[in-house]
């Protein structure tokens, strides 16, 4: 079978991101042809007003410019291109503005997922290529993402999805407000969150059951570039990297003890990442303890990947 040339656009809560890839339905093989990412913060203020900020809208809409561009370079037409819109643009009273906006620049409408679907699709992204290999199944998947974490568990197909409303960004914004290092009452309280949400979740999805942890987004990239002690982002080393549970405590622990200048000078920090890996980085060691994993395995392959094998089905 011939090769499908696809454009999946995540639009999350801190980052917009695009991959141009072209895919094999029948080999399973994506090749990249084009994979980026801009921190736009769409979610900025999200939580507490419940509508987007001007100010994000406008950084959306600047990144989406881009990825028209981009776009077109490679002849993916409409057709062809899917643009997924998650937890920020979900919550948001003025939706609608941000709706309209992209469709004028893209020419497509952005799909705001139910937080299931949102799993499913990181589920998809993310064990498209284990199948066989020797990670076993059931997986239980995770994308800590800026506004919302999703948790999907299965092993050939999805038994049980939920979305909570914990995020890097929101947690951050909930808890921590503008202080520069968290006092112990702060990360007390946003524990709290973290666990009362992780109880919503098991509702649903048996977090204990599962014969590996994956671990998707942002947050969990750049705490697997930080235990490696990598000198730059290397996706390629970060790409099932295996943490245990010790290494992402002492992480999240020197995350939120550190000064935003010693978080922007850690090598693989993404600059707009800075403000918000601690409160992601304790997400993330919360997962792991509730889970009772001893190790996360970490996926580059998520939520974008499964979009774009959406398209090609």
């Amino acid at each position: 079978m011939t090769a499908t040339r696809v454009a999946a656009i995540d639009c999350g809560t801190n980052s917009i991101r695009l991959l141009i890839a072209d895919l094999d339905p029948a080999t399973g093989e994506i090749a990249d042809l084009d994979r980026r990412m801009i921190i736009n913060r769409l979610g900025q203020g999200v939580d507490s007003t419940g509508r987007l900020h001007p100010d994000a809208l406008e950084r959306t809409f600047a990144a989406c410019r881009e990825y028209a561009e981009i776009i077109a370079a490679h002849g993916v037409g409409p057709e062809r291109i899917r643009f997924v819109a998650t937890s920020a643009s979900r919550d948001a009273e003025n939706a609608a503005e941000f709706t309209e906006g992209v469709r004028g620049i893209l020419g497509v409408v952005p799909e705001v997922v139910s937080g299931d679907e949102e799993a499913r699709l990181s589920f998809t992204g993310a064990t498209k290529e284990l199948t066989g290999g020797s990670l076993k199944p059931p997986y239980l998947v995770f994308d800590l993402g800026g506004g919302s974490t999703e948790f999907v568990l299965g092993g050939d197909e999805v038994q049980a999805a939920r979305s909570v409303d914990i995020g890097c960004v929101r947690m951050t914004e909930r808890h921590f407000g503008g202080a520069e290092l968290p006092t112990e009452d702060q990360i007390a309280r946003a524990k709290a969150d973290i666990l009362a949400a992780l109880d919503t979740a098991a509702e649903t999805v048996p977090l204990t059951e599962a014969a590996t942890l994956v671990g998707l987004a942002g947050t969990v990239t750049t705490v697997a570039g930080i235990v490696l002690g990598l000198p730059e982002y290397d996706s390629a080393k970060i790409h099932h990297a295996r943490l245990d549970v010790e290494q992402v405590r002492a992480t999240a622990t020197r995350l939120l003890h550190s000064t935003h200048a010693e978080r922007t000078a850690i090598p693989v920090m993404h600059p707009g990442r800075a403000d918000v890996i601690a409160a992601g980085a304790l997400v993330l060691l919360e997962i792991m303890e509730r889970t009772g994993a001893a190790e996360v395995v970490v996926s580059e392959h998520d939520i974008l990947d499964g979009i774009a094998w959406s398209i090609a089905r």
